[in-house]
């Protein structure tokens, strides 16, 4: 997967790449929670855990979410990963730029999602009438997102939930892994988790007054410049080719 002009850059400063590529993307991620959750009949598109909790209350007829919106946002956000993973693993064997082209795609159903939400419902939010198509294909782009961050493998920036990264940093700093503490790096990477989902989180809840189709459109373009980035830069010998790869 080497298509580099020039030489490849040295490993750690390869390594640094790898951390800030994910780091945006994990503020990304935040954002489109932000998105989902205040504007979208409250579910998360990125975070299965919270959907599998709120499909548990709307179960019990409790809570503020419905077992349609819920089950949507899950089934979709499964079938957006068994989709990743077929897809990008093709992409591997025929040494393709696949991490760029996955955040394309994520970026592309992002936008589609943007556009069908203005297109039908206008520049307002969808607080009070979710669309449950658009919930179901921006939740489907946020599993292609968890395939894309399982196969690029950075330690501890899986991109789309903070709790191992806070809990692996907590252990760290308290001495709790006295064989191998999370140093260096490493300890970078756990806190840019952290910090980049509530960064994300703040920044997705800024954005929420331009209305969800607006505010998806906005981080669909972000989505982009990096897929974007991630290949110019390569090609012009700044980064490896596939810069998680």
């Amino acid at each position: 997967m080497r298509e580099e002009s020039g030489p490849p850059p040295p490993a750690d400063h390869r390594e640094r790449q790898r951390t800030v590529v994910m780091a945006t993307l994990t503020v990304l991620a935040g954002a489109v929670d932000a998105v989902s959750f205040l504007t979208m009949g409250h579910v998360f598109t990125a975070l299965a855990t919270g959907n599998v909790l709120f499909l548990a209350f709307a179960v019990a007829d409790e809570g503020q979410t419905t077992v349609v919106l819920t089950a949507t946002a899950l089934v979709a956000f499964v079938l957006g990963t068994a989709a990743g993973a077929r897809v990008t693993a093709g992409l591997v064997a025929r040494r393709r730029h696949w991490f760029a082209a996955a955040l394309a795609v994520e970026g592309v159903l992002l936008a589609a999602a943007g556009a069908m939400v203005l297109w039908r419902h206008g520049s307002g939010a969808l607080t009070h009438d979710p669309d449950a198509l658009a919930i179901a294909v921006v939740a489907f782009a946020m599993g292609l997102r968890a395939d894309t961050a399982l196969r690029a493998a950075v330690p501890g920036m899986p991109t789309l939930l903070v709790q191992m990264s806070l809990v692996r940093l907590v252990h760290g700093l308290a001495g709790a892994f006295p064989a191998d503490p999370p140093r260096g790096m490493t300890r970078v990477r756990l806190l840019a988790t952290v910090l980049g989902i509530f960064v994300g989180g703040a920044l997705g809840a800024l954005i929420t007054p331009w209305g969800t189709g607006r505010a998806l459109l906005a981080v669909a373009a972000a989505t982009l410049v990096v897929a974007v980035l991630n290949v110019v830069l390569a090609r012009e010998g700044l980064l490896a080719a596939e810069l998680v790869g």
